[in-house]
């Protein structure tokens, strides 16, 4: 039985989506009628659809043999995407164990934020996520699969892989994880480092070979920013195995996982005789299943831009407003870096997502009535997996936390309310994570300090005119100015000005994501500068109040003196280079950060 308010804001959304939800599902049995049988192909389309694939023809030629199309982000160059490179041939042999075939239907790109941070490159970053749709359909558009397997992790590249394989909501969808890095030097040393480096008390070759300690092996990066989110999200709508996301790669465990995870989409496949498809499997109850899940565990920023577009590929709206009322119940269990000291290694071993899944199932927060791809109820997916003689074998969740600094249970959270809140004032509205920032520092008013980049940023804190109480305003940052790249390098210089005893704030209608911290920052405002948001008329000096304990982001000028005023101009030269004039179109349609800032869903459910 869910609790009052979470089952409110699930009737909210639905009442309000009721035609979009309606317009997706005639969407999905329109395909799930249309879409051919191998049988009725002909002869021509099925033969090259196997002519590469010989060892499986034969189980491709009829309808007997389970078709998986695996659709893969594997690079070299993510980290946390490396162990995917023999994941297909692991996925094929498995398959035919089974009796089924699999086939890679495509690949999608799939770039590191981590490279592209601070460089002009980042701008392409946000748009990557419609990008990965677009391939993701261009996939399956073969139509030849049963069920699909997606291969993906971090970023954009999940919320991608999702809204594409929600034009085949027809299928059944699965997951499948590789697990995060083992540790390596702590996330607290790592940022003090940084630190020391922006106020030039340590060199460059200290500085990265901090970076190399912390960034070192295949596997996901550890700290808990928007990949390792993505991982709780996807558990939570039921479309991973649970406690799956965060067993290491290269063991025992994490090959029984992926077999498994095989075995599931068999059983769900389209032709089979129970049919678990991703469209009748993530409704309303699932999307606030996922919210909860990012609230409770202090999860990126991130996906209150990508759970709304990732909503809209499904027929439902979301908005900042339904994160806020559910902020306001769901309290904060988890602390994981930058929220905490701890990786999402010790996270897993405190008791993970199966912990964290048993202690809001219990307390109503979670529904666990809600389905799952993987064949159960989200009221089964409070299990640890684990191997017993080689078998992988499912625990029920362990009763306690085995870490208290790391992961409690409601009845003890560390905050009563969520990670997230929603601020919002005469300069519009605004996204704030306080899960990691001290109470004392989550009001400030102060003059502001007005810049159109994170560069900017940089030299006036090289100046030291930073130093001193001040709003740090970064705008023209947003999807419409410059698609909105995340601004990670902002949090050891501002960082620093607060540790010299300077109440400091940021606003910005750009990102942050993991990379929110310690220092107040109010996040994804919109409307944007570039939009014609007030944030474009914003002066050196003005008193800007960020206050996230009322939710307040306030300009203190008089209306009459903002409506004078003539707006600022972004930057012309965020047009080109690195492949951004390639994305003209993308920045001219594209939707803002609270409708998911997105270009694929302008009307309807789409087109």
């Amino acid at each position: 039985m869910v609790q009052e308010r979470i089952a409110e804001v699930v009737a909210g959304i639905e009442a309000r989506s009721r035609d979009l939800r309606a317009e997706y599902l005639e969407l999905i049995r329109a395909a799930a009628a249309q879409t051919p049988s191998r049988r009725s192909l002909s002869c021509s389309n099925l033969a090259h659809a196997y002519a590469g694939c010989p060892a499986d023809r034969y189980r491709l030629r009829g309808e007997e043999a389970p078709a998986l199309g695996i659709v893969t982000a594997y690079n070299d160059v993510l980290s946390a995407h490396r162990p995917y490179e023999d994941y297909p041939t692991r996925i094929r042999a498995h398959a035919r164990e089974l009796g089924a075939a699999a086939q890679v239907a495509g690949g999608v790109p799939a770039m590191c934020d981590g490279v592209t941070q601070g460089q002009r490159g980042m701008e392409l970053s946000l748009f990557s996520r419609d990008v990965i749709a677009q391939a993701t359909a261009v996939a399956l558009s073969h139509q030849l699969f049963d069920a699909v397997l997606c291969l993906g992790i971090c970023d954009k590249i999940v919320p991608g892989l999702f809204i594409g394989a929600a034009r085949f909501g027809h299928l059944p969808v699965l997951f499948v994880p590789g697990g995060p890095m083992p540790p390596g030097i702590p996330n607290r040393e790592k940022a003090r480092v940084r630190q020391l480096y922006a106020e030039g008390k340590v060199g460059r070759e200290e500085l990265l070979a901090v970076e190399e300690a912390a960034y070192h092996s295949p596997g996901t990066c550890t700290f808990y920013g928007t990949a390792n989110t993505n991982q709780v999200v996807v558990e939570a709508l039921g479309l991973q195995l649970p406690g799956s996301s965060f067993v290491n790669p290269g063991t025992a465990l994490r090959e029984a996982l992926t077999r498994e995870a095989v075995a599931a989409a068999v059983r769900a496949s389209f032709r089979g005789p129970a049919p678990r498809r991703l469209g009748e499997v993530i409704d309303a109850r699932a999307l606030v299943n996922a919210m909860v899940a990012v609230l409770a565990s202090g999860g990126s920023t991130n996906h209150s831009i990508h759970l709304v577009a990732m909503a809209r590929a499904v027929g439902y709206r979301i908005d900042w407003d339904d994160f806020a009322a559910l902020s306001a119940v769901v309290p904060l269990l988890a602390r994981v870096y930058p929220n905490g000291e701890a990786d999402v290694n010790r996270f897993h071993a405190a008791g993970g997502t199966s912990f964290l899944f048993r202690e809001l199932l219990a307390a109503g927060l979670l529904d666990g009535d809600a389905a799952t791809v993987w064949g159960g109820r989200m009221a089964e997916a409070a299990v640890e997996p684990a191997l017993e003689d080689g078998a992988l074998t499912w625990r029920p969740a362990a009763a306690e936390s085995r870490d208290r600094e790391v992961l409690r249970p409601v009845a003890d959270p560390f905050d009563a309310e969520g990670g997230l809140r929603l601020l919002s004032g005469n300069l519009g509205r605004a996204i704030v994570k306080v899960s990691a920032v001290p109470p004392g520092h989550r009001r400030v008013e102060a003059p502001a300090v007005v810049v159109a980049s994170q560069a900017e940023v940089e030299e006036k804190f090289r100046a030291g005119s930073l130093f001193r109480d001040c709003v740090v305003v970064v705008r023209f940052q947003g999807p419409r100015a410059n698609g909105m790249p995340e601004m990670h390098k902002l949090t050891p210089l501002l960082g620093v000005v607060q540790d010299r005893g300077h109440a400091v704030a940021l606003v910005t209608d750009g990102r942050m994501s993991g990379a929110s911290g310690k220092v107040l920052a109010a996040l994804h405002l919109t409307p944007e500068a570039a939009a014609g948001g007030p944030l474009a008329k914003v002066r050196d000096g003005d008193r800007i109040l960020v206050d996230a304990e009322r939710g307040l982001l306030e300009l203190c000028v008089p209306a009459e003196e903002l409506a004078a005023r003539l707006p600022a101009r972004p930057h012309e030269e965020a047009e080109r280079g690195v492949g951004r004039e390639l994305f003209a179109l993308f920045r001219r349609h594209v939707t803002s950060a609270e409708e998911g800032a997105t270009v694929l869903f302008p009307e309807g459910i789409g087109g």
